[in-house]
């Protein structure tokens, strides 16, 4: 089954164009593209968007938008726990994501 092209559904009423359109404004939003996946999944009824023929990054690159790499991604995340855990310092299960965020950053 590797590599072999998927064809579009027949279910899938969404054209190639509107989808592109929506997955720049989501990502335009600050969006990740796991997140896109979901969003595209639950409220538009479009299980892999490669069903429409291609993937989100290269309908983004496409686009010619600057796609985030995983490590800006974390570490806008750890910055964001750094600064709420200046205000709740016994917050403890932000305390655990802040270390799990960590560990992410060291494997990217």
């Amino acid at each position: 089954m590797a590599g072999e092209e998927t064809k579009k559904a027949d279910w899938v009423k969404i054209k190639l164009v509107e989808l592109e359109k929506i997955i720049v404004e989501l990502y335009k939003q600050g969006e990740s593209i796991a997140k896109i996946g979901l969003v595209l999944r639950d409220k538009y009824g479009i299980p892999k968007a490669k069903l429409l023929g291609k993937r989100i990054k290269e309908i983004l690159e496409g686009a010619k938008v600057q796609i985030r790499s995983e490590a800006e991604v974390i570490q806008k995340k750890i910055d964001a726990l750094n600064k709420h855990m200046e205000k709740n310092k016994h917050d403890q299960p932000a305390k655990k994501k802040l270390v799990k965020e960590l560990w992410a950053l060291k494997r990217v």
